[in-house]
């Protein structure tokens, strides 16, 4: 219906008195000329390294991510990055997007927001990654776990901090950060290294002597009092309900794989130290068929390095190293990402999504999702490079 440029100024007065004075229901009867509206594209299948719009047409803008299944829906939770190097700073908080079908991402907004208190240990500015949600089924609560360092100090907080919900997409309170496990021993480190008098400063870094040391636990006796150091993360839930978190510890020389108590927001004390002096980040896990496998990435920064994988019958290890699960074109370079969670498909057997990252320190909020399928092959993970693919993938293999 046209309109001339008149009946439509009074027309908009109209409406917008009654907005201003709460009148409802009128605004139906009134005919409003609206602007062309922005197509937003409707998915089918994955795009890996594309840029990915939500249900609005905004790019998705949750980095590190991890998802939480429940009740028919995913959630999405990752880092909310701005333009320019201080995106590497927590300046919002932790995205959340909800999918019925992983493809097409609804906006569900911030989940945790930084404080603009200065002392509290989430200040907007710190830094806080990896974000990863877990729900309890006893207390009916929603856990988020995430990478916390505080403002201005570096990287040599190394804390874990937690956050609560009664909704899966928030708001989240932000209860504490610590360092995991002060005082506690790992359950397989060795009576006679708790002894040991090596400091760190007495060996020299990177040589024979020192490796030695790093795996007989040169740094968690340094941190012993404080806690383990906590950096790149995941969450896991086991299908005895049993929770645990895997992180990078030891100034990321060796992974630390933590059991979480009854209600998921401490640590219950039982933690053992995986691939010892390995220099592994960027962990993610998966539980198949009985077994549990693990994809890290090493440590060369925001730059792209080979990915490694492993395999244990339990999760406390022993661990195995299975190598590089990536085959083909850059697969040494895990296809210029990093790993960060790896998704089991709802519904579909032996389903499971490598989630990884192609990181871009210099623009942070122009990083790119990489999200492939995982094919097992004589118990190992395989990961090749697609284009493009959908979940059809999965049953047609």
């Amino acid at each position: 219906m046209k309109m001339n440029h008149r009946k439509y100024l009074i027309v908009a007065l109209i409406a917008t008195f009654f907005v201003y004075t709460g009148i409802s229901g009128v605004l139906a009867t009134v005919p409003v000329q609206t602007t062309k509206e922005q197509s937003v594209q409707v998915y089918h299948s994955f795009h890996p390294g594309s840029i990915w719009n939500d249900t609005n047409g905004k790019v998705i803008n949750a980095h590190g991510g991890g998802i939480l299944y429940y009740k028919g829906t995913y959630y999405w939770f990752g880092e909310h990055k701005v333009a320019g190097p201080i995106g590497n700073t927590a300046q919002v908080g932790v995205h959340c997007y909800a999918s019925k079908d992983l493809y097409n991402w609804k906006d569900e907004g911030i989940a945790l927001h930084v404080s603009d208190d200065p002392h509290s240990d989430i200040t907007k500015g710190c830094v806080l990654e990896r974000p990863k949600v877990i729900y309890n089924k006893k207390t009916h609560k929603f856990v988020m776990w995430f990478h916390l360092e505080l403002k201005g100090e570096g990287y040599s907080a190394a804390r874990a901090g937690v956050a609560v919900s009664d909704r899966p997409e928030g708001p989240y309170t932000f209860l504490r950060s610590m360092r995991p496990n002060a005082g506690i021993w790992p359950l397989n480190f060795k009576k006679s290294w708790e002894t040991s008098t090596l400091q760190p400063d007495s060996l020299k870094g990177w040589t024979p002597a020192w490796m030695k040391a790093v795996e007989e636990g040169l740094f968690v006796r340094r941190d012993f009092k404080a806690g383990q150091m906590f950096r790149d993360m995941t969450a896991f839930v086991d299908t005895d309900g049993k929770a645990y978190l895997i992180y990078s510890s030891e100034e990321n020389l060796t992974l630390q794989i933590a059991q979480l108590n009854d209600n998921y927001t401490g640590f219950s004390g039982k933690y053992v130290r995986v691939f010892p002096g390995g220099h592994n980040e960027g962990p993610a896990i998966f539980k198949d068929n009985g077994k549990y496998y693990m994809i890290t990435s090493g440590c060369t920064g925001w730059a792209p390095n080979s990915a490694r994988s492993g395999v244990a019958t339990s999760i406390f290890g022993q661990w195995k190293a299975l190598g590089n699960p990536c085959v083909g074109n850059d697969s040494d370079l895990t296809f210029h990402s990093q790993s960060t969670y790896i998704l089991p498909v709802h519904g579909m057997k032996n389903a499971f999504i490598f989630m990884s990252d192609r990181w871009n320190p210099r623009n942070p909020i122009d990083g790119r999702y990489i999200w492939l399928p995982i094919k097992m092959s004589k118990e190992k993970p395989i990961i090749k490079w697609r284009k493009s693919w959908n979940l059809n993938d999965f049953t047609n293999r």
